[in-house]
């Protein structure tokens, strides 16, 4: 017969400290999480722990804080975070903030959705669209709808972006318009390479230089001569 069983407490460090006694943790991770209310549902199959109210999850690689976070799965692999979402990676120096965020804690894998902000602030980047995805074990993010990226003398937009934090490789599509240093790049597919300082662009190619300011040699005949 499945056993059926819910918890509903206030005291949410204790039913956490439960929790992690109760379920093994994936490769032995730290893994914890609170909440001002938590109910837990032991129902074979269908295992859940529900957080609300400054609900948080602790990993060995990641913090989430949100309104409201359900975890669940198998060894509680899955977390499904809304409302005010922040998650924070301080030993890579990534920050993520969005409306919605779904975070696989094996793969170290989120999804960000609505209002979604990644920000790696080692490298003084900020991505900004509708959906991101962090995959963390391969240093690559994806965003897609409405991207915006700003950077220190970068600020590009398109519907498509794959970020590679390794290599610092931001790869542009969907209408993609980047703006580097004062000039203005348009191309099907825009590749920059911010550490290099190198553009690729491939596929119906515009762009518009700004000429650097120039200063006025010394023989020029309309420089007024200095007083002797």
């Amino acid at each position: 017969m499945t056993s059926r069983l819910a918890v509903r407490t206030g005291a949410a460090a204790a039913m956490a400290a439960f929790l992690i006694i109760l379920a093994p943790a994936v490769a032995a991770e730290r893994f914890e999480f609170a909440g001002d209310s938590t109910r837990i549902v032991f129902a074979e199959g269908r295992e859940r722990t529900l957080l609300s109210g400054n609900a948080r999850v602790t990993s060995d690689t990641m913090e989430i804080r949100a309104d409201e976070i359900e975890i669940y799965g198998e060894d509680f692999r899955y977390a499904l975070c809304t409302g005010n979402v922040r998650a924070s990676d301080e030993e890579r120096g990534i920050r993520i903030e969005s409306d919605e965020l779904f975070f696989d804690r094996q793969e170290e894998v989120l999804r960000a959705k609505g209002n979604a902000v990644l920000e790696d602030i080692e490298n003084e980047l900020v991505v900004r669209g509708g959906v991101l995805e962090s995959r963390q074990q391969e240093e690559l993010t994806i965003a897609q709808i409405q991207v915006r990226i700003f950077g220190d003398e970068l600020t590009a937009r398109g519907e498509y972006a794959r970020y590679r934090r390794d290599d610092q490789v931001l790869e542009l599509s969907g209408l993609p318009v980047v703006f580097w240093q004062g000039d203005e790049y348009r191309a099907s597919r825009i590749i920059v390479n911010t550490e290099t300082e190198e553009i690729s662009l491939e596929g119906d190619v515009r762009g518009s230089i700004t000429p650097a300011a120039e200063e006025p040699a010394d023989d020029d005949p309309e420089k007024e001569p200095a007083d002797e």
